[in-house]
């Protein structure tokens, strides 16, 4: 194993989790600003949100600051476009 300060692998983890929440932002704006929802498989998004809870309680119990407030973060986006495909789905 590598010998390296923890805060600097803690950083990288959160370097690592501001991208990732980064890249659910194109989505977030597509089923929120354009409400617009085709192609967005809803059994795929429960499945990531699934692994996301998962990755969580991994970080709670290795105590990883990174792992735990990425996955919080992720999780609130999944679920933010889990809400808004449900609620364009019952309108349309």
């Amino acid at each position: 194993m590598i010998d390296m300060d923890p805060l600097l692998i803690e950083s990288i983890g959160i370097v690592a989790g501001i991208l990732g929440v980064i890249a659910w932002l194109p989505q977030l704006r597509r089923v929120w600003k354009e409400n617009k929802h085709e192609g967005i498989s809803l059994p795929t998004f429960w499945l990531v949100a699934s692994a996301l809870s998962l990755w969580l309680i991994y970080g709670f119990l290795i105590g990883s600051l990174a792992m735990i407030f990425a996955n919080i973060a992720a999780l609130g986006c999944i679920l933010a476009l889990i809400i808004g495909v449900n609620r364009l789905r019952r309108e349309g």
